[in-house]
């Protein structure tokens, strides 16, 4: 099984690479993206006025500047700076619009591949991959992909053409001191390459420690019923401080790196200004530049250094999205176990027979569950397989409707393989009433329809009624309209079962199968359940796996398994008369219930 520990094994992909995949999700909103592009070159050119601006007025009081009406000049380019931040206002305004649009397409286009190639996982890959670390990507990492769409990409061209721009102005007021300042470029790029290189590896750390507190908490919660009867409080408590220290600690690191890089920048950035103002000085004096340029250079300083620390940012947020994306391309690059053949048919309807042909399979390499198993189970014929715990059981069931594959042999319906049966085709005319019946939150109809409307209100309640769930929902405040909550935990198991076998019954399989459906239910829902198996044996083929004997002794065909074998077949009474494994089964539950 595969350590899904998300600050050890998560896959690591080239910029480039990642560069290229984030670009095919930016391509139908590409039209959008680039024209607010062209508004973001417009703001920065707009931004870069206002420096020019104060240096005129500085010049124009100054004297160095002649004009006929120094109040009327100045009070002119006063008004031109309002009209400007005006506009820059407004064109920020439709810029982030258009942008928080676009971005939101990009996500919800992402998330749903997420979610459609988990559920195209077969059941194995999914019980590798912890739930909160499935959930941390398809929320967390994704809504950093969010920012990188909406915020960072735009921002990261605002203010390189900002330092473009800011380079050349500066370039035609004084190469002298533009020279000066270009001499810190180096020290900036060393920098960069420094901060990208450590900076990504912890981003990764603290995305999967993020990640590792989800997966702890998502299944300690579920738990907390058996923490707390088990008086393990204080344990899980040390368990989670563990990871939420790992976290912190992360997360400083992370803060350290940045903490660093940027004073770095500051740090420049005064030696700059210090420059500037000492042999500016100097130029000034000897009449080699003139003072409102003099000025103007000196606050450009502002605009060309403000953008390279907001750069800084940009490269943190670039740095944790591309760590995220490397977690959200790790699950859209897992391969499906489980894919339909190329040669697949579509199936409308199962007879209902079932072989398995030889069949052996393993969950891991060569640990057999089952071995040369063979038997067959004609149309709507009900077998029972029985046996201790581990005898292969539940796994023949999760055979046939392909959760897993098997390694040797043949499994067919109706004289088909079902790995020439496409997936969907085969499950949809199979259904399953499991011991552990999952609920979902929202009402008893939703559940029975799973949502589906194609349904007749009268079907479902028909369904219900000859399963016998009517003798309690009747009951129910809102009838079919009363809420569930998560999990289904305001209904009993015995309840909750017969809302399955009314979900099974709306559907109309041609193959139930019941595992252990029968467990864990009170004697009043007992004989509730009993009535409607019998009711259901005779829609289709049905296959039953039950530890309680008493509810499989009407079966047609009981298969006795053992240690991934078949070890006897036959009906109750033949099975009994043999007096082997089966009647040894039925003769310790039956003192069992004596007592």
């Amino acid at each position: 099984m595969r350590n899904f520990d998300d600050t050890k094994n998560v896959k690591t992909y080239k910029d480039s690479k990642i560069v290229k995949r984030l670009f095919q999700y930016l391509k139908p909103v590409l039209p959008s993206f680039i024209f607010a592009l062209v508004l973001t070159a417009f703001v920065v050119v707009a931004d870069l006025v206002p420096a020019y601006i104060t240096g005129q007025i500085i010049g124009v009081l100054g004297g160095s500047i002649e004009v006929e009406n120094k109040l009327r000049y100045s009070l002119w380019l006063v008004g031109i700076f309002a009209v400007l931040i005006v506009i820059t206002a407004i064109v920020n305004y439709f810029n982030s619009m258009l942008l928080q649009k676009a971005g939101q397409k990009i996500v919800w286009k992402m998330r749903k591949d997420v979610f459609v190639r988990i559920e195209s996982l077969s059941i194995a890959q999914i019980n590798e991959t912890p739930v909160g670390k499935l959930v941390t990507r398809v929320t967390s990492d994704i809504n950093m992909i969010n920012e990188l769409y909406t915020n960072v990409i735009v921002n990261l061209l605002r203010y390189a053409l900002t330092i473009v721009f800011v380079l050349i102005i500066m370039l035609l007021i004084s190469p002298i001191l533009t020279l000066y300042i270009c001499i810190i470029a180096p020290v900036l790029i060393g920098m960069y390459v420094i901060f990208k290189r450590v900076s990504r590896k912890q981003y990764r750390k603290v995305r999967g420690c993020v990640s590792n507190v989800n997966a702890f908490l998502s299944e300690n919660l579920s738990g907390m019923k058996i923490t707390q009867i088990f008086n393990q409080e204080e344990k899980k408590l040390e368990e989670f401080r563990q990871k939420n220290d790992e976290l912190r600690k992360n997360s400083i690191k992370e803060v350290l790196i940045f903490g660093v890089f940027r004073p770095a920048i500051y740090v420049l950035y005064i030696v700059s200004q210090i420059i500037v103002l000492y042999n500016g000085f100097y130029l000034v004096k000897n009449n080699r530049l003139r003072l409102e340029l003099y000025v103007s250079f000196y606050r450009y300083i502002d605009s060309f250094f403000n953008p390279i620390q907001q750069l800084a940012d940009q490269f943190n947020m670039l740095q944790s999205a591309f760590a995220s994306s490397e977690r959200i391309f790790e699950i859209l690059d897992m391969e499906p176990q489980i894919l339909d053949a190329a040669e697949a048919v579509e199936i409308d309807h199962f007879e209902g027979k079932i072989e398995f042909d030889h069949v052996w399979f393993a969950y891991k390499e060569e640990n057999w569950i089952l071995k040369d198993v063979t038997f067959t189970v004609n149309p709507k014929e009900t077998v029972a397989f029985v046996g201790a715990t581990g005898a292969g059981k539940t796994t023949i069931l999760a055979l046939i409707v392909r959760n897993y594959e098997i390694q040797k042999g043949q499994i067919r319906i109706d004289g088909i393989d079902v790995k020439k049966i496409k997936i969907e085709s085969l499950r949809k005319h199979i259904g399953q009433m499991l011991q552990d019946v999952f609920l979902f939150s929202g009402t008893i109809k939703s559940n029975i329809t799973l949502r589906e409307d194609s349904f007749k209100n009268e079907d479902i309640v028909s369904s219900i009624r000859y399963v016998n769930a009517d003798k309690f929902i009747d009951r129910l405040d809102g009838g079919l309209e009363y809420r569930v909550l998560e999990r289904g935990a305001n209904f009993s198991s015995g309840q909750r079962q017969l809302l399955s076998f009314a979900r099974t019954i709306l559907h109309q399989p041609n193959i139930m199968i019941l595992d252990e459906a029968t467990a864990n239910i009170d004697t009043e829902t007992e004989v509730l359940i009993q009535d409607s198996l019998e009711k259901m044996m005779n829609v289709g083929t049905m296959l039953i796996v039950a530890h309680r004997l008493s509810t499989v002794q009407h079966a047609d065909k009981i298969i006795v398994l053992h240690k991934g074998k078949i070890q006897e077949m036959g009906n109750h009474q033949s099975l009994l008369a043999k007096h082997g494994l089966y009647y040894n089964l039925y003769e310790l539950q039956y003192k069992h219930m004596e007592k």
